[in-house]
């Protein structure tokens, strides 16, 4: 394989423009040709291809964002959308892409590998909730920023003597919360994974106010449901004192990647070169106890689902 192509698809997370850089200038070392599409798939259908150099990636791994833009295009999961973006990938003669994106990126490169055209997905999602890898590419960037705000309001709360709901991302998984929530000392963490008790929750806030604790940090995933939903359900089981919520929202998504995301993205973006160098395509990149790994693309969407890490949430409780 000599020609290749890449993209990004899907909410955009840091450390993807790391992920392109590492792809272009590891296929250029290869003495192969790499080509961008931008805005997705919906890029790919429109023809919206160009050839990448060396400086057209230089000094991109430390930015946020995709200088390759992103756009949700529904379109690709029909049977005519996939079929006309593989016409314009042969017509520039690119014979492999990666795809950098989460599970709807993840679904499109599937499409792709069951028409018969090489491509290899690269976990890039926020949410850390893509089967087949410990860690997806954006994460530890969105868990910092997660931790700076809860640390900064964990200050006001005491100020004041409040209770804060803060709402993070995590629409199907609770990494982000469980995380920046163990991290940030929060009283309460609260994911879609684990059920919980309202009735719990407030009586816990009581007793610490009764002992003389002056805040109380309650880290909600978005997925279980929004910060303000939260809050008013919280007020009708009991007094909890001065409530307030903080909705981090896309925030979490910008600012430049940590340096685990840079090196995660690099690697992985240069590994899901070599595979498709070797003619390996329909292959999902991951990695596994900091090893790299590449699965059948179609078997682990189809059979598998991310796992929270439920000893970590074990421990948030024990020590809270």
């Amino acid at each position: 394989m000599k020609r290749i192509a890449v993209l990004t698809s899907g909410g955009d997370a840091p450390g993807m423009n790391a992920a392109i850089r590492a792809v272009v200038r590891k296929a250029l070392h290869e003495d192969m040709e790499v080509f961008g599409i931008n805005y997705g798939y919906a890029g790919m259908v429109a023809g919206d291809i160009f050839p990448l150099t060396a400086k057209d990636v230089s000094d991109k791994a430390s930015q946020g964002g995709t200088f390759l833009y992103s756009a949700r295009y529904p379109e690709f999961k029909e049977k005519e959308g996939q079929l006309a973006g593989i016409e314009q990938l042969k017509k520039h003669g690119i014979e492999g892409v990666v795809v950098i994106g989460g599970d709807g990126s993840y679904h499109g490169a599937m499409r792709l590998t069951e028409h018969g055209f090489p491509a290899v997905g690269v976990p890039g999602t926020i949410d850390n909730d893509i089967p087949g890898t410990d860690y997806t590419i954006g994460f530890d960037t969105a868990v910092n920023t997660a931790v700076d705000v809860i640390d900064k309001l964990r200050d006001t709360s005491k100020s004041h003597i409040r209770t804060f709901v803060i709402e993070v991302m995590g629409r199907g998984a609770g990494d982000i919360a469980l995380n920046a929530g163990i991290s940030g000392g929060a009283d309460e963490i609260i994911i879609p994974e684990v059920d919980f008790d309202f009735d719990e929750i407030v009586s816990r806030i009581q007793e610490g106010y009764k002992r003389g604790k002056k805040h109380n940090l309650i880290v909600v995933a978005e997925g279980v449901m929004g910060g303000e939903e939260f809050a008013q359900e919280l007020k009708k089981h009991g007094d909890v004192g001065d409530l307030r919520v903080s909705i981090l929202g896309h925030m979490q998504r910008g600012g430049a990647p940590t340096a685990r995301d840079r090196v995660l993205a690099s690697r992985m973006g240069a590994f899901a070169v070599d595979l498709l160098k070797d003619n390996k395509g329909g292959l999902a990149v991951g990695v596994e106890g900091e090893k790299l790994v590449a699965r059948d693309i179609i078997e682990t969407l189809t059979n598998h689902k991310h796992q929270t890490d439920l000893d970590l949430y074990k421990l948030s409780q024990e020590i809270s």
